[in-house]
């Protein structure tokens, strides 16, 4: 228990930078007059690392211990939050954008080794009786989306009051600071890593952790698709139709994904209730992640209909808003589904490798939805956005039905 402690606070920390930097870089570069596809590219070598990472993350931890990875995670998120607040505003277009990315790829990495080292201990160190792996990943997955919300409220919020890169030197001491306390006070009971582990085995061999993660590829698609650049440009935009300010919308803004994002992960930390875990096979469990995400590509389709039919206004913000919530609650759980389901059908000696590889799959995930979410907000703005998170959870819900007990 302490040393699952220990991990939990390490990725809570982390989590809240992590938040509060996605909603500092987006809200800074569109008030500098960046498109919502420029906006998207200063996120696609982030995703694009999160790919890389994990692919190789697996074996990193299999070959020198979840601490070696998580230590590391926590150091380079260090260096990228530095390297950001020395971008030089005097830099042209491209410089700066392409400066952007590479720290933004920088924080990709360091996300994805401290979330793999996370979950793999989960796996190791949560009790197998009452569904007990399935409320430990819950809760340290609902727990994590909470606080990552709350960093989106955070960041809006030093952004106002600071400005971009005394924020960005703020975070960046924060986040030493837990480094060295987890350096000095994490305890041991995490593996050391085997010198045996071999490169090759990164590939996962279960039938079953293929199609659950090709599954997660469009499930998290189909969020970030209007999450990561067309929600945020379209309220901000409509904020300031308002008469707002552009502080005022900024705060406004962040507030609203702070808040679904914290709602997102207590329904996540709650989903083995919801859903009964402690006295159902997993046969069962497998069939609802199936049909929670067809429930789930219902909302999208009908905000798409309003956004298509209603003008723009206070009104139609209203729904959207109030219609997502709806999608988080459905969503929370589909995900919660598939963290449990992914130490499931995975066993000790190859956890880190198939966690691993399933969230590899989750990054190409973000990184299909962050695409789309700026081309598809140009071409046909939020409700487009929509629908195509709509096809793609039914495409997911297509393919969790390959997954057998």
């Amino acid at each position: 228990m302490p040393a699952f402690i220990g991990v939990t606070a390490a990725y809570w920390a982390f989590m809240l930078s992590d938040g509060a930097l996605r909603m500092l870089v987006l809200l800074h570069f569109h008030r500098l007059g960046f498109s919502p596809l420029d906006l998207a590219f200063l996120f696609l070598l982030y995703e694009i690392a999160g790919i890389i990472t994990n692919l190789y993350a697996g074996y990193l931890a299999t070959r020198f211990g979840l601490r070696s990875t998580l230590f590391s995670g926590l150091a380079i998120q260090i260096l990228a939050l530095a390297g950001l607040a020395m971008l030089d505003p005097s830099w042209g277009m491209g410089v700066s954008v392409a400066y952007v990315m590479g720290m933004q790829g920088a924080s990709g990495v360091a996300k994805d080794l401290t979330k793999m080292s996370s979950k793999s201990a989960v796996k190791l160190l949560a009790p197998t009786q009452n569904a007990g792996v399935f409320r430990w990943v819950a809760a340290l997955t609902g727990s994590k989306n909470a606080i990552k919300g709350f960093g989106f409220f955070l960041g809006a919020v030093l952004l106002g009051l600071f400005g971009f890169q005394p924020t960005l030197w703020i975070m960046g001491a924060g986040l030493a600071a837990i480094l060295v306390l987890c350096l000095i006070f994490l305890p041991a009971g995490l593996p050391a890593g085997s010198k045996g582990a071999k490169f090759s085995q990164i590939f996962a061999k279960s039938s079953n952790v293929n199609w659950l993660s090709a599954a997660r590829v469009f499930l998290f698609g189909a969020r970030d698709v209007w999450f990561v650049v067309a929600l945020p440009v379209f309220f901000a935009t409509a904020l300031k139709t308002q008469g707002w300010t552009q502080e005022s919308s900024f705060y406004l803004t962040g507030a609203f994904m702070a808040a679904w994002v914290i709602f997102y992960g207590l329904i996540q930390a709650s989903a083995p209730k919801i859903l009964r875990a402690k006295t159902r096979a997993l046969t069962g469990l497998i069939w609802d992640a199936q049909r929670w995400a067809l429930i789930a590509a219902m909302i999208p389709l009908v905000l798409m209909a309003l956004v298509w039919a209603m003008a723009p206004g206070n009104t139609l913000a209203l729904l959207v808003a109030i219609g997502l919530w709806g999608f988080a609650v459905v969503f929370a759980i589909n995900s919660a589904l598939h963290s449990y389901l992914i130490l499931a059908f995975t066993d000790d000696t190859r956890v880190s490798m198939d966690v691993g590889f399933y969230y590899m799959a989750n990054a190409a995930g973000r990184l299909l939805g962050t695409a789309l979410s700026g081309a598809g907000f140009m071409l046909g703005g939020l409700g487009l956005c929509l629908g195509l998170s709509a096809l793609m959870l039914a495409l997911s819900a297509i393919l969790a039905r390959r997954l057998q007990a």
